[in-house]
């Protein structure tokens, strides 16, 4: 998923549960500028997904119009398929990369980073009954997660 559609999700999202909401809690929420978000806002109302209504003399309520609702259901349905293809890619690797690792007469490794990714990872090894260290140890076949690549450092041989 692109960033803008992103963060049309999310923007989407958040005025969908709180239509009262400001430009301010949008942008606290996804860590971006005010100005950033009353940009986004301005390209969802050309696109048809926001409507505006003044509320008070500077207060405005957004909501969501039919058009926004399936642009939101439409980007969630594009979020989970990229989702879906990178939990399969990395299941993919992992296999791979594990029966390497038994291939080579390792029953331990260690995995280096965080996230979904290395959470997979991890569920997989523990399918293969591999025992995954607590901390990284250079002994063994480190699991290294970075972005969305799966990639193994062997030990050296000395």
């Amino acid at each position: 998923m692109r960033t803008s559609e992103k963060y049309d999700f999310q923007i989407l999202s958040h005025i969908q549960e709180n239509p009262d909401t400001t430009q301010a809690d949008i942008a606290d929420q996804l860590g971006v500028a005010v100005g950033s978000v009353n940009w986004y806002i301005k390209r969802l109302i050309t696109k048809g997904c926001i409507k505006v209504a003044q509320m008070q003399r500077r207060r405005l309520r957004y909501l969501l119009t039919p058009q926004g609702i399936a642009e939101k259901s439409r980007l969630m349905s594009e979020f989970l398929k990229a989702s879906l293809k990178w939990y399969r890619i990395t299941r993919e690797d992992s296999k791979r990369y594990l029966k390497q690792v038994k291939e080579s007469g390792y029953d331990t490794v260690c995995i280096e980073g965080d996230g979904d990714l290395a959470e997979i990872v991890s569920l997989t090894c523990m399918e293969a009954g591999v025992v995954v260290k607590d901390t990284i140890d250079n002994a063994y076949p480190v699991f290294h997660i970075v972005d969305f690549l799966v990639k193994v450092n062997w030990p050296s041989k000395d």
